[in-house]
């Protein structure tokens, strides 16, 4: 699993040259972008017209509730998405985590305000996770829910055969998404060019629906239905769900080939199809059952229920890819456990495999789906996740945008006002639904933003506790040469999180076994603020006295750290390694968690405790060859 990123390329031009041309590269975007915004015509507007909102399709309520849907996607996701938050690009790297660190760096170095966007970003990190279990869950329950429209008998299979769709995909994970991934473009071609084809079929039989395009159809929708307008707004908010994912794979493709295919194509078809199912209520009030499959005619519905399931599975692969992506950064940014990651792909790089994260994901979407039982009652679920973790982007963006872009305030406070009106509107829409499901992704979100701050801070104790109890290195080296001990030859590289200080792990060697190397590297490993370090930043060496040097290896938080293949470059810098003539030492910390020590609530040190136990070795994360280790152990009170 060895690792060339930091002789990689920034992303956007790796990517034109793995797909070769932008027409590619918008391909490649539809396929994998667009999944979850892609399938939401399966279910929002069946969602709108639950009976227990009170809804009837007329024709000025099915006009006003796609107006809403219109200009949701038109502000939400084209203006706000597309436009303005995908500038805010970490090094052409997107998501929640590069939000964060560009965040930091905007407001500088007070520790309050880091933390502050700290723990923002790992609010809407922890609901995306969340939004994570309930995409696949609800796009493979509503295309399988087909089978309910054209065979009725077969209503009590759906929940069964969407979790016999849903074991093969994330069973399909271990294997890699590298040639399955090269489906998908076309796929999702031939499902918006689908969507749009019903959608015209449909507004054919009924054109006066065209008139929703007017704003004023969506006030007055307000205006006429008040507190019933606003609880719909909860379900409206369905037809932008997948608009974080065009920020967080922006690193993949790269602005323009995403912004092209949202505008050109994906955008048109979307509001066809939503426009196409609007015209069928007007006329059929019926098809309020199940309102995408009753909009496609009837000779195509089978057909239709495996395209539809084709396409969810592929929204389902880009939740499930970019749960992996987050996962990797946050766990380099120091916020979750050591894991596993496997590289499913010799040429893209972000084609990667978490192992623990997908039984986690399996087991939460397989416990969903049995337990909600369809789509409609999913429906309740879902949208709270999102529309937080929206609210969060517009805070984080408009701070990057005023302290590094520059903007004034006069222009950054209103627009801030505006998308928080929208973020937060649709998210008072959605608390409505708490009882409802609404609950679910917010328990979730909780149970991961605890462990996430949990893991954070256990980690700042530890190393707190390691640093008092050391000692200074300098006065250290200055005893040894007044006190020689025995040399042998070799070079010692001791792992610490401090390098001004002694290693446990070094006084362990010279207590037990009396010898000291001929060279002893105190190693620190430090992630950036970037998604890669650049090669001259990579590493920096402090020569000592008496044969001792710091080295600190800098890796950027979307790479994977190799701390062999990192030295290999220490000898430009003057100092050589022979890896076969290099031994390394670490400590592994017993973390014992301590009532009586300040810190954390004594939940928490047992919570870290757990976690601690439990992450990969330091050692496997750093690919350090166990041949070439020895491991001191160490006890620290928390």
């Amino acid at each position: 699993m060895n690792d060339t990123t930091h002789n990689r390329q920034p992303p956007v031009e790796a990517a034109e040259q793995l797909h070769g041309s932008k027409a590619a590269l918008i391909v490649g975007a539809i396929g994998v972008v667009f999944g979850d915004i892609g399938t939401s015509p399966l279910y929002t507007i069946g969602e709108v017209f639950r009976p227990e909102y009170g809804l009837h399709p007329s024709e000025a309520t099915v006009l006003g509730v796609l107006s809403l849907v219109t200009w949701g996607l038109i502000s939400v996701v084209a203006l706000k998405y597309v436009t303005l938050v995908m500038r805010a690009d970490n090094r052409g790297e997107g998501g929640i985590m590069a939000l964060m660190t560009l965040a930091q760096r905007a407001v500088g170095g007070s520790p309050q305000a880091r933390r502050v966007v700290m723990l923002m970003a790992l609010l809407g990190a922890s609901l995306f996770f969340g939004d994570g279990v309930i995409t696949p869950s609800i796009s493979v329950l509503s295309a399988v829910e087909g089978l309910e429209v054209v065979a009725p008998a077969l209503e009590h299979w759906v929940v069964p055969i969407a979790v016999l769709v849903l074991l093969g995909l994330f069973w399909l994970q271990k294997h890699g998404t590298a040639r399955v991934g090269a489906l998908f473009g076309p796929v999702m071609l031939v499902w918006f060019v689908t969507l749009a084809a019903i959608g015209v079929w449909n507004i054919v039989q009924a054109p006066d629906v065209l008139r929703a395009l007017s704003p004023w159809y969506g006030i007055r929708f307000f205006m006429s239905h008040g507190i019933i307008a606003f609880i719909a707004l909860g379900a409206v908010v369905l037809c932008v769900t997948g608009a974080e994912a065009l920020y967080t794979d922006m690193g993949h493709f790269g602005r323009f080939p995403i912004r092209a295919a949202w505008f050109f194509f994906v955008m048109p078809a979307l509001l066809l199809n939503y426009y196409g199912q609007g015209g069928l209520l007007m006329h059929n009030p019926q098809a309020l059952e199940n309102p995408f499959y009753h909009s496609v005619p009837e000779w195509g519905r089978y057909p239709m229920i495996g395209l539809a399931t084709a396409a969810t599975v592929i929204a389902s692969q880009a939740v499930i890819s970019g749960a992996f992506s987050v996962t990797r950064q946050a766990i380099q940014l120091g916020f979750v456990p050591r894991m596993q990651v496997i590289h499913t792909s010799t040429e893209a790089i972000t084609h990667i495999f978490l192992p623990w994260v997908n039984r986690a994901l399996m087991v939460a979407v397989i416990l969903t789906v049995v337990g909600f039982g369809s789509s409609r009652a999913l429906g309740g679920a879902y949208g709270i996740a999102v529309t937080g973790t929206m609210a969060i982007d517009t805070l984080l963006v408009m701070l990057v945008a005023w302290r590094m872009w520059r903007w004034s305030l006069g222009v950054v406070i209103p627009l801030t006002l505006a998308m928080l009106c929208i973020d937060l509107g649709f998210f008072g829409a959605n608390t409505l639904k708490i009882p409802d499901g609404g609950w679910f992704p917010l328990v979730l979100g909780l149970l991961l933003f605890a462990i996430m701050t949990t893991w954070r801070r256990g980690r700042e104790l530890v190393v707190r506790e390691i640093k008092q109890g050391g000692l200074a290195l300098a006065p250290f080296i200055q005893n040894l040469a007044e006190h020689p001990p025995l040399r042998v030859p070799g070079t010692a590289v001791f792992l610490t999180a401090n390098f001004t200080a002694v290693p446990h792990a070094l006084l362990h060697n010279l207590k037990h076994n009396k010898v000291l190397h001929e060279r002893n590297v105190m190693l620190t490993v430090k992630i950036l603020e970037t998604p890669v370090a650049e090669a001259d930043e990579r590493v920096e060496i402090t020569p000592m006295d008496g044969g001792f040097y710091g080295l600190e290896l800098r890796f950027g938080f979307a790479e994977d750290p190799n701390i062999p293949q990192a030295l290999s470059l220490c000898s430009r810098e003057g100092l050589p390694f022979d890896l076969m003539d290099t031994t390394f030492f670490l400590s592994r910390e017993t973390i014992v968690a301590d009532a009586h020590r300040p810190g954390m609530a004594l939940w928490r040190d047992k919570l870290f405790a757990f976690l601690a136990r439990n992450a990969l070795p330091a050692t496997a994360f750093f690919q350090i060859p166990g041949n070439r280790l020895i491991e001191l152990g160490a006890q620290v009170e928390i």
